[in-house]
């Protein structure tokens, strides 16, 4: 798609405003670019969807140049939040609980989401009635209230139960 620049404006009147940033008013289109060619700017379309267009005159080149500035300093400050996961069991050790804990606390502590999941084996049974096996799932939401929040609440998935922690905003 092409910029709506000088020639690739389409619309018959349009808003204009000048480079001082002053309402010149509607003018048709072939006025516009005069105007704008009489300063020696460019007639750029900045809101193509207003009725009529509003156009301003401006250096399309340092206009571009800019707007390509900005998307990268936005990019530059956007924190992707990845989802870290850590399994758990219903029977395991206390010393791998506490690893897990440890682990999952610098995750949250780092930013990113925590996704614990109880995993279920053959020979441990799920059931809706086995509160037991939901303990250490519990335990580990107690142990880390104090830096994160459920995002969602325990969900049965297949042969495990899983829940999201977020970090608690500071």
């Amino acid at each position: 798609m092409d910029a709506l620049v000088n020639e690739n404006i389409m619309a018959p009147e349009v808003l204009v405003i000048n480079e001082k940033g002053e309402q010149v008013g509607v003018k048709r289109i072939e006025e516009a670019r005069k105007l704008a060619k009489s300063v020696e700017l460019d007639l750029v379309c900045v809101a193509p969807n207003a009725n009529p267009p509003v156009c301003r005159f401006l250096d399309y080149s340092k206009f571009r140049y800019e707007q390509q500035k900005r998307a990268r300093e936005s990019k530059k400050n956007q924190k992707m939040v990845t989802v870290k996961e850590i399994w758990l069991t219903p029977v395991i050790s206390v010393n791998d609980f506490e690893t897990k804990l440890r682990t999952g606390r610098k995750f949250l502590q780092d930013g990113d989401k925590l996704k614990v999941t109880l995993r279920f084996n053959r020979r441990v049974r799920m059931l809706s009635s086995d509160i037991d096996s939901q303990k250490n799932l519990d335990k580990f939401v107690e142990m880390t209230q104090d830096i994160a929040t459920v995002e969602s609440k325990p969900s049965l998935e297949g042969k495990s139960i899983s829940l999201i922690l977020v970090p608690k905003k500071k």
